[in-house]
């Protein structure tokens, strides 16, 4: 457990004061049973089992007063509750391919209607953020809880040329998580590592800036408040390598469910005088989903794709977290000085 105000903890010096008082009090009223004959004869009456039952309800007040200075420094600790804050980033394939009609009506509108389905059903503590893909990747809406600005976005999408998934994954990433570096332009999305050594720390230090911390990798699967979910075609055409695209993603703990929107046979699509066979390309979106620890989907029409949605949406509800207890310590203090003064009016017919 910890405390988001520690330094409140210095009242609890008055416990120990207060404690002293108690005895002194004690000491008090056993003179003044010896100075009356009539009280001590009433306190010799009083067998053993009375006499530790006044010091009860003084116990009680004494431990509801203790979780009272506790609750003003704010407890904190880790426990598993509904996730109030997840983040779930929706990477939408936008390219050519998705005007295939093997999903009906076509691969993009399935997908459009599917996203819409999750948006809906989503509470209104999860934020959603839309990346939409092609060419190229851009986030189209920022992570928000505003449902009708995540629907806007879905109805804008517009088909463009070519796929690159590595760059909607790595879009995605860089919504949740705002420092990862990364190359759109190479097949290894990985940035060019700095010049190390201590030459390069004086550099930094003699130009004011603060020396870069080594980036350490986490184990895959281990972020637990965001998820991608990557729904595509899967067929990759231009940009960074998917797979090395994902690692990244693993190395920061961020899994990507993958959503394969199409069919395996696929179609011929022809324009201005050129045709190619779109097909889904399984294994790439089942190698980026085994990498980040995460699953694959087979989604073949658009009423497997919401019910793929509704499955993720199940995989997103528990999680631990460091949680604020000042209102736990405050019920139990309050509880414990309402039986104090209970007891106190029961067995002696006063308030302590």
């Amino acid at each position: 457990m910890t405390f988001l105000w520690p330094e409140m903890l210095f009242l609890l010096l008055l416990v120990p004061l207060l404690l002293g008082l108690y005895f002194w009090l004690l000491r008090r009223r056993k003179r003044m049973a010896v100075r009356y004959a009539s009280l001590a004869m009433v306190r010799e009456a009083m067998g053993p089992a009375q006499r530790m039952r006044r010091h009860i309800p003084p116990l009680l007040f004494l431990l509801s007063l203790i979780l009272m200075l506790l609750a003003v420094a704010r407890p904190a600790a880790v426990v598993t509750l509904p996730s109030m804050n997840e983040t779930v980033i929706l990477a939408i394939d936008v390219s050519g391919s998705m005007r295939a009609n093997d999903v009906q009506p076509n691969r993009l509108a399935a997908a459009q209607a599917a996203a819409r389905a999750f948006i809906e059903d989503q509470p209104q503590t999860t934020r959603i953020g839309v990346v939409s893909f092609a060419g190229t990747a851009s986030l189209v809406q920022a992570p928000t809880r505003v449902k009708e600005d995540l629907l806007a976005a879905i109805d804008r999408f517009q088909l463009q040329r070519g796929t690159a998934v590595g760059s909607g994954i790595l879009v995605s990433l860089k919504a949740l998580i705002p420092e990862v570096e990364f190359d759109l332009q190479s097949d290894n999305p990985r940035p060019a590592k700095r010049e190390g050594g201590a030459r390069s720390l004086d550099k930094q230090v003699a130009q004011g800036q603060a020396p870069a911390q080594e980036f350490k990798p986490v184990a895959p699967g281990s972020y637990s408040s965001a998820v991608i979910i990557l729904l595509t075609d899967g067929q990759t055409t231009t940009g960074p390598d998917p797979l090395e695209s994902a690692k990244m993603a693993a190395e920061r703990g961020i899994r990507i469910f993958t959503v394969g929107v199409g069919t395996v046979n696929g179609e011929i699509l022809g324009e201005e005088g050129w045709s190619m066979r779109v097909r889904l390309d399984e294994d790439a979106l089942k190698d980026i989903a085994k990498t980040t620890h995460a699953q694959y989907f087979y989604a073949g029409n658009a009423t497997d794709l919401t019910n793929i949605y509704k499955s993720l949406n199940s995989r997103l509800v528990m999680e631990k977290k460091s949680t604020e207890i000042t209102a736990l310590f405050s019920a139990v203090a309050a509880f414990l000085a309402l039986l104090a003064a209970g007891l106190s009016m029961l067995w002696f017919n006063r308030i302590l």
